[in-house]
């Protein structure tokens, strides 16, 4: 006998492995690696979703329970997925089957469905036993005749969805259960025509030897085509069925994006010597067949792009595929018109404003063979991809690389595993990389490829600094110098375009009360409210809670409620009575919430529509916008003196990022930051855009507070309804650590800060605590680790504490 090793959906982490499950002789044939599969599980022997990761002739197992159905004709995970999967959990702390579901887009996924029927073995005496409810449940039941699933049955009587009521008539022997697997989406079929036997076998009427005749012909045809040709009814091709002459059958059709059509233009690429040097660099790291990491470092607007087409270009020709990798759904509309405009259809799309079906149609295009260049954000780096031979990573500092649920994984550290397996080379690309990054390129781990001037004509932007304790304000405005103002004013009478960044959205960011001094807070977190204009409402930016807006204290009573601070929704109020004739567009979380909505406002701002564009973040990277001669940064203080030991390296990077989207083209291009603190030492580098500068700054600071890239950091997180029982398991785990580091663990070297609550220390009724520890991402390091979650886990005492681990989060705090 066969038996499979299963990776079972919702295995709890303190025993999960790989199961050992007997294959059945008649699923010889159809159970693969990689292939999903039903299973019973537990005592209770319940159906599970589950993924085979091998298939053995043996087992250890003194008792093996049968795998129950095989869900997949084809593998969806090859050895190299499969072989990421058990990866990804060695260093993320998730379970096996987590890990391998996060390649799979949402679309192909299962989900169990509980239906119910009656028991053939039901009695009267049983039934008298019954409530009301009960009884018509049963009498529901009785009628349908067949299994009903359990929320079409509430649905269907007006009850409300209680699952526990029917599961209690199981354990009772009144209904009996059936678990069955069921697509999230199923694929997208047409129903097909083809003969199956001659002319002259059957007897065909006047209309059925038509369509015959067109079916003989053409071979094979939709039913939609042939009534199309014919002019006949589908009727017809029925009777073709039933008198034997053809067959229907079902064919799967895949849903092209727009750009599929497109042919494609590659045009040579015209590089700078500095830019060739780069590309030939490169190009002999991709061609040569081992796998590397390099770091493309270039100022903003310095031609990053051109030299990765290139490389891109010369791996093409070779027949591998290309992965590219974009921070943002907001980068992505312009990095595809880019590369469509170069590559045609040749490429799938992955990022998550894509429906479900499109989602699921791009990973067929690429598991087919359809696709050689995948563009998309974070879950591209699971792209079903074969014979991959390059993978870029464009802004490769950006924090959205990595992942904030189960499983934890950074993009980055994930692409370096799948170009090890696939012996290519991983791309990194920033005008401002991150810290580990450089640190790494210089010490030789990376290879370097460096551009220090912009692409043609083009130069750096004049930036101008604007004390905000002594700057005057523009007429009527709290947040808008006369500085910034008169640049604004300037660049609108002239035709040309801006872009102000405010990190914050909403209207008003902070409301308290002048008679109580209470601060507006939301009730379920511990987090100040922020009023948006758009709708009148205060609202929480965590769990969501909105309460209508009111001046009343809902401490005090009092009618002295203040509101102060400003988002993107105050500064667009100003700016359109300030330059009532400019055209205003604000991109932020609340604006682009609609689908597409990314493409469509960014299309509207390169066509001319638009005179000003504020925005969040998201505005401040990758983009490039020639007619953008003003860049204002509204405020940056706020991120300056965060809690957090990358809060530094991230002004850095934005303050870079901004000031380089302006003066992109052939127009000069000018920045102005207004802040409190104009002699900040980051301010000043940022002005100047001197990178090289910032990291001899920053390095050493690291070094000497041991911070990344001299340590890897570790938090383990403790959440709960219970603060009490929260801050228990927070201490106990640290005394677990302190064992474990004086015994079984002695030389492990950590440095722990903590038990500490978290920054926000409650979100949606829950509190948060954490640990800090200073480590090195060690094999020995993560099973000490994964020992003190077992640990936790398998502690009656932390029943309703959920406890987990991150390796190297985006921030610590």
């Amino acid at each position: 006998m066969k038996y499979a090793k299963v990776a079972v959906e919702s295995a709890v982490f303190t025993f999960d492995k790989a199961f050992d499950y007997a294959v059945p002789a008649e699923l010889e044939s159809a159970a693969k690696k990689g292939c999903r599969v039903t299973v019973p599980f537990g005592n209770s022997s319940k159906k599970r979703l589950g993924i085979i990761f091998d298939i053995t002739d043996f087992t250890e197992s003194k008792r093996t329970k049968k795998i129950s159905e095989v869900l997949d004709e084809e593998p969806l995970l090859n050895d190299e997925m499969l072989e990421l999967a058990a990866w990804i959990k060695d260093r993320t702390f998730c379970t096996l089957y987590e890990a391998a579901k996060a390649m799979l887009p949402t679309g192909i996924n299962h989900r169990m469905v509980a239906s119910y029927a009656v028991s053939a073995d039901i009695t009267s005496e049983q039934i008298e036993k019954l409530n009301e409810s009960e009884k018509e449940i049963v009498d529901y039941l009785h009628k349908r005749g067949v299994f009903v699933k359990g929320d079409g049955i509430f649905k269907s009587l007006g009850m409300k969805n209680m699952p526990a009521v029917l599961d209690a008539m199981v354990k009772k022997g009144v209904l009996i259960c059936s678990h069955d697997a069921v697509r999230n989406i199923g694929d997208l079929t047409v129903k097909m025509l083809r003969p199956v036997t001659a002319e002259n076998e059957v007897k065909l009427t006047k209309k059925q030897k038509e369509m015959f005749d067109v079916l003989n012909d053409i071979g094979t045809a939709s039913v939609k085509e042939l009534c199309y040709f014919t002019g006949l009814t589908p009727a017809v091709a029925n009777s073709l069925v039933k008198n034997g002459a053809a067959e229907f059958y079902e064919q799967e059709v895949i849903n092209l994006p727009d750009f599929a059509g497109e042919k494609g233009n590659k045009t040579e690429i015209s590089l700078t010597d500095e830019q060739r040097t780069a590309y030939e660099k490169l190009s002999l790291l991709a061609m040569s067949g081992k796998p590397s990491v390099s770091l493309l470092y270039g100022v903003t607007g310095s031609g990053k792009t051109s030299v990765y087409m290139s490389v891109i270009d010369k791996v093409l020709e070779t027949g591998k595929t290309v992965i590219v990798m974009v921070p943002e759904i907001g980068l992505t509309p312009q990095t595809l018109s880019l590369f469509c405009k170069r590559y045609g259809g040749d490429i799938a799309v992955f990022h998550s404003a894509l429906t479900v079906r499109e989602r699921l149609d791009q990973w067929k295009r690429v598991k087919n063979g359809q696709a050689k260049i995948i563009i998309g954000t974070r879950s591209a780096v699971f792209a079903p991809a074969e014979n991959i031979g390059l993978i870029i990573i464009d802004e490769e500092q950006e924090h959205t690389y990595k992942s904030e649920q189960t499983p934890r994984y950074n993009a980055i550290d994930v692409a370096k595993y799948r170009a090890a397996y696939n012996k290519c080379l991983l791309l990194l690309a920033s005008a401002t990389p991150s810290v580990e990054s450089y640190a790494a390129a210089q010490s030789g781990k990376y290879e370097l490829c460096t551009l220090t001037k912009r692409y043609g004509s083009a130069v750096l932007p004049q930036v101008v600094t604007v004390d905000m304790r002594t700057a005057e304000k523009a007429k009527g405005s709290k947040a808008i110098s006369q500085t910034l103002y008169e640049g604004l004013k300037s660049n609108f009478e002239n035709g040309r375009q801006s872009i102000l960044l405010i990190n914050r959205r909403g209207f008003h960011t902070f409301a308290a009360c002048n008679s109580c001094s209470e601060v507006i807070c939301c009730p379920h977190c511990s987090i100040s409210m922020t009023y948006h204009s758009a709708n009148n409402r205060l609202m929480c930016h965590y769990c969501g809670y909105s309460v209508p807006f009111s001046s009343v204290c809902p401490e005090c009573g009092e009618n002295a409620v203040r509101y102060s601070g400003f988002g993107t929704q105050k500064i667009e109020d100003e700016l359109a009575s300030l330059l009532p004739d400019a055209k205003i567009l604000r991109m932020d979380t609340d604006s682009t919430s609609g689908r597409n909505s990314h493409e469509k406002l960014l299309d509207s701002f390169s066509k001319g529509e638009y005179d000003i564009m504020i925005g969040t973040q998201m505005v401040a990277k990758g983009l490039n916008f020639p007619n953008v001669t003003l860049v204002g940064v509204v405020s940056v203080d706020q991120q300056l003196y965060n809690d957090d030991f990358r809060s530094l390296e991230k002004t850095f990077s934005l303050l870079t990022q901004v000031v380089g989207r302006s003066g992109r083209g052939e127009l000069e291009g000018q920045a102005i930051i207004q802040t409190l603190t104009p002699e900040n030492e980051i301010i000043r580098l940022a002005a100047k855009q001197d990178y090289d500068e910032f990291f001899k700054t920053e390095i050493r600071l690291r070094k000497g507070l041991v911070y990344p890239p001299y340590c890897d950091l570790c938090v383990v997180g403790f959440t709960g309804e219970n603060e009490t029982v929260v801050k228990f398991a927070a201490r106990e785990a640290l005394d677990l650590l302190k064992n474990y580091v004086a015994t079984e663990y002695k030389g492990e070297k950590i440095i722990v800060l903590g038990p500490m609550p978290a920054r926000v220390a409650k979100i949606s009724e829950k509190f948060r605590h954490r640990l800090i520890i200073k480590c090195r991402n060690t094999a020995r390091f993560r099973q000490m680790i994964s020992e003190i979650l077992i640990k936790m886990g398998t502690d009656s005492r932390f029943s309703k504490v959920t406890v987990y681990a991150d390796i190297n989060p985006d921030t610590a705090i």
